[in-house]
């Protein structure tokens, strides 16, 4: 393990005096799906019962302590702590067997998919070279505004919060909050060029203004400075973006949520917190009688998830983005030469692709900045689906996911290109010829290429 490990931060740094050298390489993770696949977090259980009263019984026979390290609502789901140190995977097979539980895992861990590239932003760019970069062209958001600019659509930012300072978030921003450090503040935390992952959850928010200028935006702080999190904290998350004050007769939820963040382990929690806030009525849950009265949101109010397939250059699943869920979109990252990424996960699981690859956004500080990866793309689709959304107000989650994916278009054989007019009932968009070679080198269109970490691991540091 420890050589893999040596040989990958050797590469890494030989691919980054390369691209200091040269120009236009990307960088990737090497990372070892043994060690992906252990990522939880250490000396605790997520558990659903049949019964909330079994709970004091099923502690007991477990060696779990009775006392819930926290409830979801009021339903019997419980994150408990191991007290025989025995590793949550093991812990939870056991409770598995158990007729009282309905299902128990670790509680996994997430990440920002850039974590996995350490790639970080490139400061650079202003507000005018930001508003007319390709990436709007590209999926016809021009064309799409004249027809609406999201207005009265609320998109939700699950990620590592906001600079609320930014003029160009500044009059789009709702409250939030911050579900690492547990208060209202959902500001960004960390050091620009010591913290890899400083800024994702401002560049992210500034795509969703970007394709659509008019909705407003609740960020959610689910990750913390090292871009990392935890299924428990963005099963949270979710269901305050959908239900802000906790009132079910209020429209004050997110009508769209975007989540840039991923991990190797699908989980039952997820699955079905995420089918909770959708609310279809396509869904053909047969097993929950009773899922209209389950729905989060409040009936008839679900929302559209988009997630990030991830940038591991992988058919593997990865979730959320891979939940068969209506109402979900896994959105893979496409170049401006209208290929699939080659940073990007891709498979039949992925639903649409959108502009990835060198992606000017906002950063803190009042600057801005380039960042590839699907975590980019994923924000785009996003602001699309709030476009959709403000057109039809009255649609399903999965009507407008569907919309989306059945007036995308591209070559064959890739996850197909989002087109925001043609979702909009306008002509398709005639895509941009793509950029000549640069006969200077750089390669990038004169925009500076991402700064680059030499981390050879992201702790996984987590509440």
């Amino acid at each position: 393990m420890k050589k893999r490990r040596l040989w990958r931060c050797l590469l890494s740094l030989t691919l980054t005096i390369l691209l200091a050298l040269g120009g236009g390489i990307q960088v990737f993770a090497f990372e070892d799906d043994d060690e992906d696949d252990e990522e939880y977090v250490p000396g605790e259980v997520v558990v659903k019962l049949v019964h909330p009263g079994d709970l004091p019984g099923v502690a007991i026979d477990y060696d779990l302590d009775p006392t819930p390290l926290g409830q979801f609502g009021a339903r019997p789901i419980y994150r408990l702590r191991i007290l025989d140190g025995a590793p949550p995977p093991r812990k939870a097979e056991a409770l598995r067997q158990d007729g009282r539980v309905l299902y128990a895992e670790p509680n996994y861990i997430h990440q920002a998919p850039e974590g996995q590239q350490r790639v970080s932003w490139a400061r650079g760019g202003s507000s005018d070279e930001y508003a007319g970069q390709w990436a709007g062209a590209f999926i016809g958001l021009p064309a799409a505004h004249t027809i609406t600019q999201g207005a009265g659509v609320i998109v939700a930012v699950l990620d590592t919060g906001v600079d609320r300072t930014h003029p160009l978030l500044a009059d789009r921003l709702l409250p939030g909050w911050d579900f690492v450090d547990m208060d209202d503040d959902p500001s960004e935390v960390g050091v620009a060029g010591e913290d890899l992952l400083y800024g994702h959850g401002t560049h992210v928010a500034g795509l969703v203004a970007l394709a659509a200028p008019e909705a407003q935006i609740l960020p959610v702080r689910v990750l913390d400075r090292n871009g990392v999190g935890n299924v428990w904290v963005l099963a949270e998350a979710l269901a305050y973006a959908v239900n802000p004050d906790g009132d079910l007769n209020t429209a004050d939820g997110a009508h769209i949520i975007n989540l840039s963040l991923s991990t190797l382990r699908r989980t039952d929690l997820l699955d079905e917190i995420l089918e909770d806030i959708i609310c279809s009525d396509d869904d053909d849950d047969d097993d929950d009688d009773d899922n209209d009265d389950d729905c989060l949101a409040g009936r008839g109010r679900g929302a559209v998830v988009i997630a990030a397939a991830g940038n591991r250059a992988s058919i593997r699943p990865e979730y959320p983005a891979a939940e068969a869920q209506p109402g979900l979109l896994a959105v893979a990252a496409n170049t401006e030469a209208d290929a699939l990424a080659s940073f990007s996960n891709h498979g039949p699981w992925v639903h649409v692709a959108a502009p990835g690859d060198r992606i000017l956004s906002s950063v803190p500080g009042a600057a801005y900045g380039v960042w590839s990866g699907t975590s980019m793309a994923a924000p785009l689709v996003a602001g699309q689906a709030a476009l959709v959304r403000a057109a039809h107000p009255n649609w399903t989650p999965h009507q407008v996911a569907k919309r989306i994916r059945v007036t995308a278009s591209g070559p064959s054989g890739e996850p197909p290109r989002i087109d925001a007019a043609a979702a909009l009932g306008l002509p398709p968009t005639q895509r941009p010829s793509p950029p000549e070679e640069d006969p200077g080198g750089d390669g990038d269109n004169n925009v500076a290429p991402p700064h680059l970490s030499l981390r050879c691991y992201l702790p996984a540091i987590v509440r």
